[in-house]
């Protein structure tokens, strides 16, 4: 059984920051993809921030330069640094992982609210 534990939403001003964590717990037999993605009422799916095993990023283009993804390998655990945040960066954020074995899990979603 694979668990992923996301923590750090909340709510704050247009221009704060706030840092997300996603925490991969069971038997996982080691992890490939990370990555966060979000979803805003009534708009589309996106993927924000994607980390390979090897360190390899890729971002939505709205947030390059603003949010950071990270991994510590040894802690199963990814990070999404998202500084200047802004109002349409509202939405629930949820971590996603690819398991060496190709198997895909996701957590339950992390609410972050900017407000203007």
């Amino acid at each position: 059984q694979v668990h992923l534990v996301e923590s750090g939403g909340g709510s704050v001003q247009s221009g704060e920051s706030l840092r997300l964590s996603c925490t991969v717990s069971g038997s996982i037999f080691g992890v490939n993809i990370m990555s966060w993605y979000r979803q805003a009422p009534g708009k589309q799916r996106e993927m924000v921030a994607l980390i390979t095993g090897g360190g390899q990023t890729n971002y939505l283009e709205s947030v390059k330069g603003r949010f950071t993804i990270s991994r510590d390998n040894a802690k199963d655990t990814a990070y999404l640094q998202m500084n200047a945040l802004q109002p349409e960066d509202t939405a629930v954020y949820y971590c996603n992982i690819i398991l060496n074995h190709g198997a895909k899990h996701e957590g339950q979603g992390t609410q972050v609210n900017v407000s203007s």
